[in-house]
């Protein structure tokens, strides 16, 4: 098992919590009071880090909302990573695919610039898209495996009677055995199918965003568990708890929205 997510394990049980905070910073939805403060996105982040780190197993800042804003949003990318400073892991979700050497450099970019303990990567191209991010130890990488947009389906849904989704989650986990460092992002939103990817993938670590915002369900998280126990299932939700208040009690908010999906969540029956 990767270092990584030995450490979401121990953080999940030491915040009794199995819910990763998404830290997707939207400028033009950030509280007022954090707008006249030098970096307001720093602040803000360290707001919701404040309100939330005894609720969270980990956080998973999204590379675009900070790369959009330039050089200013990619520091305050690597200074919330440096705040957050490995007492919960942090997740970077990137959706890198590519080969070789430049798989290499989103690796270094990801794991030595900005700090980050995991990223999502895309495994369209194969194992050579994903292979360089491997050989950091110590990390984990999700891959995605069946996301959460409706449009997935036009690809990772197909065909019916065996969809790539499946075929997928079965490469990867063949992938990892011997190195214990790779997940699967699987989306809540599709019912009925995260059971069937578990099944396949055995006991993989899922990243199961959808849950909050997009609309997703409660019940697929049961079907994502590892029967017997681990690290199964990590639940991702951002707008709905990072823009959960506004004013200058906004953080108050954030702290109540969290807690309230850790507790729907629940932890992990071990007994399964």
């Amino acid at each position: 098992m990767s270092g990584c997510w030995e450490g979401i394990a121990e953080a999940s049980r030491r915040n009794n919590s199995r819910i990763c905070v998404g830290l997707d910073v939207d400028p033009s939805r950030l509280p007022e009071p954090v707008k006249s403060e030098t970096d307001p996105i720093f602040s803000f982040n360290c707001a919701v880090i404040d309100a939330t780190l005894d609720l969270v197993c980990c956080y998973k800042p999204n590379i675009a909302f900070y790369e959009a804003l330039g050089l200013a949003g990619l520091e305050a990318l690597y200074r919330t990573i440096q705040y957050i400073g490995h007492r919960v892991p942090v997740i970077l979700d990137a959706k890198r695919g590519d080969i070789g050497n430049t798989a290499l450099q989103y690796a270094r970019a990801a794991f030595d610039r900005l700090g980050a303990d995991a990223v999502t990567v895309n495994p369209y191209l194969g194992l050579d898209s994903i292979a360089p991010f491997m050989n950091f130890a110590g990390k984990g990488i999700f891959v995605l495996c069946l996301t959460s947009n409706e449009s997935a389906k036009d690809f990772q849904l197909y065909p019916d009677e065996a969809p790539l989704c499946e075929r997928v989650a079965a490469r990867v986990a063949e992938w990892d055995r011997g190195h214990g460092c790779l997940g699967l992002v699987v989306g809540a939103t599709h019912a009925g199918k995260i059971g069937r990817l578990r099944r396949v993938a055995g006991g993989l670590p899922f990243l199961l965003p959808g849950i909050g915002a997009q609309g997703g369900s409660l019940d697929e998280v049961k079907e994502a568990e590892v029967p017997g126990g681990g690290l199964g299932v990590i639940v991702n939700a951002s707008r709905s708890i990072i823009f959960a208040g506004e004013g200058k009690n906004f953080a108050d908010k954030v702290r109540a929205a969290a807690e309230d999906l850790r507790k729907r969540v629940g932890v992990q029956d071990s007994t399964n």
